[in-house]
């Protein structure tokens, strides 16, 4: 069965984003080394992180809040405001980092393409992630962009629906087994996982290995292999 759809991630499929906010990590702990050690200032950043994620949603300015608030709470309010106006720099030169387009992303646009429609469905900020799709140059690829506050089974039969195909003859591809591969296998589709070699905690998850409807591919360019096979 010819696939009508193929769902395409954004961040850490298309473009460096996890190496970004490693480095912003790094600073983070060097800047507030006096008051903890690393491994309890990653802990509490996690912590904060986690719970404002139901407030402020994914992305580059809610990481920086968070920041902000466990900046606050590890110090007891005694963090100076040299630390927080660096931290507010960090996360601004998160929102400007150049794009880096993945080795080959291209070239496996364009040979996707020949075998269905391609449609960017990323989560995060808005503005955020429409700004990296333009600085990239990728976005003449895709017929339609989809940018979600969570990536759900019930979200993916929606977004594939809004650009005319049903989500059982449809395919999600991305590097996050938690929003790209287990929603997608849950609303019906098929799904393939394309590893990036750093992982976020919070997408950390298990691989359904053995399900008819997933696959694991090197690179997006090997994607095609496996959709010609299913078609």
């Amino acid at each position: 069965m010819p696939l009508t759809i193929i769902g395409v991630d954004a961040d850490d499929t298309l473009w460096h984003t996890e190496t970004v906010f490693r480095l912003t990590h790094k600073r983070f702990n060097e800047l507030l080394g006096d008051f903890a050690d690393e491994d309890t200032l990653e802990a509490k950043l996690a912590a904060v992180e986690r719970e404002n994620m139901k407030s402020y949603g994914y992305g580059a300015k809610g990481f920086t809040l968070s920041m902000l608030q466990t900046a606050l709470e590890i110090s007891d309010g005694q963090v100076s405001t040299k630390v927080i106006r660096e931290l507010l720099d960090a996360g601004r030169e998160m929102m400007t980092h150049p794009i880096e387009p993945l080795p080959g992303v291209e070239d496996a646009l364009l040979q996707l393409k020949q075998r269905g429609r391609l449609v960017l469905i990323t989560k995060g900020d808005l503005f955020h992630q429409e700004s990296k799709l333009a600085a990239s140059g990728l976005g003449s690829h895709f017929s339609g962009v989809e940018i979600v506050s969570e990536k759900t089974p019930e979200i993916y039969v929606k977004a594939f629906a809004r650009h005319g195909g049903a989500v059982g003859s449809s395919l999600m591809t991305g590097n996050s087994v938690k929003s790209d591969i287990l929603p997608m296998l849950a609303a019906g589709g098929y799904a393939a996982l394309v590893p990036y070699p750093l992982v976020w905690e919070h997408e950390r998850a298990e691989k359904p290995v053995g399900n008819p409807k997933y696959r694991e591919v090197e690179t997006l360019g090997h994607l095609t292999e496996w959709l010609d096979e299913i078609g």
